[in-house]
């Protein structure tokens, strides 16, 4: 085999369909597109789910579920990643910086999830239950 004789396969490739060549063609006259309405006509059609002017079925539908607006302005803290920050004294601005939370959060809280090892000094945070046990018994601190 060589590389000016690679060619594919026989039948694996169709010829363009030329419309509007004639009757016998197959194709002629309308092309294929039935005749005169918006669907015959060159350019536009319509946008995607148009039903020519019946309510769509994405608005027939029913909505789903809830979206909170405040989700964006919240954030959970692990543990473990409060053993990342190195400042002393851990505040929302400090796990900014570390890019723990996003930088649009306004409330952040810490909840128990993986272990922390080293003492940290939390201020302004919320705490859970069994975080704030956790922080306090590696000998951490808590202001609220």
């Amino acid at each position: 085999m060589r590389i000016n004789t690679i060619k594919p396969s026989p039948g694996s490739k169709r010829l363009r369909l030329r419309v509007g060549r004639g009757a016998s063609a197959g194709q002629g006259k309308t092309c294929g597109r039935g005749v005169k309405g918006q669907r015959a006509r060159k350019g536009g059609y319509h946008k995607v789910g148009f039903e020519g002017g019946q309510m769509p079925l994405q608005r027939r539908m029913p909505k789903v579920g809830f979206r909170s607006a405040m989700k964006a302005s919240r954030a959970e803290v692990r543990l473990d990643e409060l053993a990342k920050v190195t400042v002393d004294l851990i505040d929302l601005a400090a796990l900014k910086a570390a890019n723990i939370v996003p930088a649009h959060t306004e409330v952040a809280k810490v909840v128990l999830s993986g272990e922390i090892k080293k003492a940290v000094k939390l201020k302004g945070l919320g705490v859970t239950k069994g975080a704030k046990l956790a922080i306090e018994a590696a000998g951490g601190t808590i202001e609220i």
